[in-house]
């Protein structure tokens, strides 16, 4: 929708984003930013992981402790016991799903040579069956192993940074919240004897410990085939469950519950939520079950086009609000079953103390209107699949990297 100057100029006031004129656009920025690295206007619905923190530790995944006899040696298949489960997790609910996550773990890989795990599957569905040539009689442990990599990253996001001189340029940086993952390399298996001189720190160093190598039952003579566990590999088989690694952002900023707030704090002004240049907004659904969509602006949209700004606090240069319609009178929200669900819908619902209904505001250079939008508590950046009329808004969680997650926050 075309606006005049002087509404232009009042909601960009509103926003105090009218400190000095705007500046140049800076170039594209790379596929892999850093912190301080230039980035676009198009890039303010966007976001990429970085690397905190990684280790790496062997951890056996299945064992069975095993005695070859003379006349025994040769090739025999082994059933193992599952030692510890291992899965593939990042972020808010540990599943893999979409594309920020994906990035992370091979920015994981990447930083530390190793070819990690990427989809959500689970050590303990691997088959436990080793195959082995035992060509000594002895006792044997055999195992299955991986190197476990765990670690914590963060969040880069596009917003406005003034320099030194006093100029505005767009750069990332690193956003309100980090996460943690786990993930795996490829297993690989073997059997190790207590007398076998094995690399330090190797997987078949840690098999070779499991073996409780100065205990009777390693030193005794045993029928050929599977052997008891020894007490020290029963302490040991405490088998992992996969833990939930925390969110993103809901690791440091946790639900504050479902209590209906007396009132909100809001902005004076409204706004539309528009497409660059383009005259369709966020417009607020009637029906609960229904979700935000791009709706043109009428004299018939009874203000479901129209949101304030509420309980607003700024970090850093980020803002955090609250979106209240005008229109329905309820706040912008993800619902909570489809926290962790990649293009969840954005709806809106009775406004409550939750993160759910809390969005950090990144925004353009001043002089510009132009913002991006998150999600506090997911993490996931907003945009639409396609610019048409009901589409959904919906969330992503790297944003839309064609751009199409970079509104305007337009003064009505």
């Amino acid at each position: 929708m075309a606006v005049t100057a002087t509404a232009a100029a009042w909601a960009v006031t509103a926003m105090g984003l009218a400190a000095s004129p705007a500046a140049a656009a800076p170039p594209t920025t790379a596929q892999t930013p850093a912190p301080g690295d230039t980035c676009t206007a198009a890039d303010l619905g966007t976001r990429h992981p970085y690397i905190k923190t990684t280790e790496v530790s062997p951890t056996i995944t299945h064992f069975k402790g095993w005695y070859v006899t003379e006349g025994t040696t040769g090739n025999q298949t082994v059933s193992t016991s599952t030692q510890t489960t291992i899965s593939v997790s990042v972020g808010l609910n540990g599943n893999v799903e979409g594309s920020f996550a994906v990035e992370t773990l091979g920015k994981v890989g990447a930083s530390l040579g190793l070819n990690v795990k990427v989809d959500y599957s689970s050590t303990s569905s691997e088959s436990n069956s080793v195959t082995w040539n035992f060509n000594q009689p002895g006792y044997y442990g055999v195992y299955k192993g991986t190197k476990k990599v765990t670690g914590t990253y963060g969040s880069l996001n596009c917003n406005r940074v003034q320099q030194g001189d006093g100029s505005w340029a767009l750069k990332w940086i690193e956003g309100p919240g980090s996460g943690s993952f786990t993930t795996y390399t490829t297993l690989e298996e073997g059997a190790v004897r207590c007398q076998d001189k094995v690399p330090a720190d190797s997987i078949m160093a840690k098999a070779q410990s499991l073996l409780d190598c100065g205990s009777a039952a390693a030193k005794a003579e045993h029928p050929a085939g599977a052997v008891a566990p020894t007490t020290k590999q029963m302490r040991d088989r405490l088998v992992q469950r996969p833990a939930l690694t925390s969110g993103t952002f809901a690791e440091q900023s946790k639900a504050t519950g479902r209590s209906a707030r007396a009132a909100l704090n809001c902005e004076p002004g409204a706004y539309k939520i528009a497409v660059p240049g383009q005259p369709l907004s966020w417009g607020a659904p009637l029906l609960a079950a229904d979700g935000v969509r791009l709706r043109p602006s009428t004299i018939f949209s009874a203000h479901l086009d129209n949101w304030r700004l509420c309980n607003v606090t700024e970090h850093n240069g980020v803002l955090e609000a609250s979106l209240w319609n005008w229109g329905n009178g309820g706040c912008a929200t993800i619902a909570e079953q489809n926290a962790a669900t990649e293009r969840a819908v954005l709806q809106t619902a009775p406004c409550t103390e939750d993160d759910l209904q809390r969005f950090y505001i990144y925004r353009d250079v001043p002089g510009s209107s132009k913002i991006g939008v998150q999600n506090k508590y997911t993490g996931s950046m907003m945009g639409h699949d396609r610019y048409a009329d009901g589409e959904f808004i919906r969330q992503y969680s790297s944003g839309r990297q064609d751009g199409t997650g970079t509104y305007t926050l337009i003064g009505v």
